[in-house]
């Protein structure tokens, strides 16, 4: 099935707040992630014309808010897609940091709706609900959310939160509000999201399952009258051969043994995310069945909480897949790769050229360089021809 889209597509790189390296689960080639290597990554995505940047969120991870305040000021066009936490912070004070953040970045901020998945971290954070009530903390507390940042005096009394003529003096850029990003897989999750989202995300699977999980969140969309865009959370290994970038990929896990595979899937096995339950049974934590659909390795998440799949291949081949995506309704990809400031290069050189980009991603701002020359001079005399693939 074919979604009625432009047919065009944005696409954002990530920051890896939680570490960065060439091999997954070593300290070998391992990176330290400094204001100064996050830096790097956001001024090359910048410079590279990705649409924005994702930045996670948990125990895990150097503080979403924080970094995005950090890198804001040191960017131009990049937006910065950060996460709110229901149940973590009371919705009047995220509220002000958002219209702050929207304000001091130029109408740069992207939210992202993180109502959590891990009852042990969720617990070290003083949260001590099961699934379905965070949900219904995350309805409540996006009910304040939206209404302080569109303007209104917002008074609420619902199960788990309260406000009485809540306002926001110092408005955001954006109108109503910066996006709201809601990845959920749960009936209980696709019901906040199409109540309150404007962009539904899911990981990488499998393009029938992803057809079938957005079928669901566009159908309740519907039935409140809106409608959605789609977004997906991937990785990605991409070379100029296919042959190369399998290698690649199976370099990136050639330091994981047996031992850290079983104690990363115990640990996995604990949440209680619907997603990361689908992104696990992709594998089963088995080395040999990591290739879970044409091009699409799930050997990231052998280790990995969250997105657990990579599109492997030549230019071409990332692109068909991204296109068969698109074909679903996907309007939007998150993409990261190990190391992540030469892969946001590789990508754009490799594979922007391929895809429908919108307006809005690509086409960096125009510079002396621009006219060339494009390469090194050779001999100090032979200037390099340029070649663009079409899209």
């Amino acid at each position: 099935m074919t979604a009625q889209t432009d047919g065009k597509t944005d696409i954002l790189w990530f920051l890896p707040t939680h570490g960065d390296g060439r091999y997954l689960g070593a300290s070998e080639g391992a990176r330290d992630v400094s204001l100064n290597y996050l830096r790097q990554i956001a001024q090359a995505a910048d410079d590279l014309g990705y649409f924005g940047v994702l930045l996670p969120t948990g125990r895990s991870c150097e503080d979403s808010w924080v970094v995005a305040s950090a890198l804001a000021p040191l960017t131009q066009r990049l937006r910065f897609l950060v996460a709110i936490r229901p149940g973590l912070q009371e919705p009047s004070v995220s509220a002000r940091m958002a219209a702050t953040l929207d304000r001091l970045s130029g109408g740069r901020l992207l939210i992202n709706v993180v109502t959590g998945g891990d009852p042990v971290e969720l617990k070290g954070d003083g949260v001590f609900l099961d699934h379905d009530a965070r949900y219904a903390v995350t309805d409540e507390f996006l009910h304040i959310w939206r209404g302080l940042l569109s303007g209104e005096t917002v008074s609420f009394e619902g199960r788990h939160l309260r406000c009485e003529q809540g306002r926001l003096i110092f408005p955001p850029v954006q109108k109503p509000y910066p996006p709201l990003y809601f990845g959920g897989s749960s009936p209980a999750g696709i019901e906040v999201a199409a109540d309150h989202c404007e962009v539904y995300l899911t990981w990488g699977e499998p393009p029938a399952s992803v057809a079938e999980k957005l079928a669901r969140a566009r159908e309740a969309a519907e039935a409140r009258g809106k409608t959605f865009s789609f977004g997906i959370r991937l990785h990605v290994i991409v070379r100029e051969t296919e042959s190369e970038a399998w290698a690649e990929a199976e370099r990136l896990i050639s330091r994981l043994d047996d031992a850290t595979i079983a104690q990363a899937q115990t640990t996995l096995k604990r949440m209680d995310s619907v997603g990361q339950s689908r992104m696990q049974q992709l594998h089963g934590g088995d080395r040999s069945k990591l290739v879970v659909s044409p091009n699409l390795w799930a050997g990231v998440g052998l280790v990995r909480g969250g997105a657990g799949t990579a599109l492997v291949g030549s230019a071409d081949q990332v692109a068909d897949r991204m296109k068969e995506y698109i074909d679903l309704g996907i309007d939007r990809f998150i993409l990261s790769g190990y190391p992540h400031l030469e892969e946001a290069y590789r990508f754009a050189e490799l594979v922007f050229p391929k895809l429908p980009l919108r307006a809005t991603t690509g086409n960096p701002p125009v510079t002396a360089r621009n006219n060339g020359p494009f390469g090194e001079v050779m001999a100090n005399d032979i200037v390099p021809s340029r070649r663009i693939a079409a899209h």
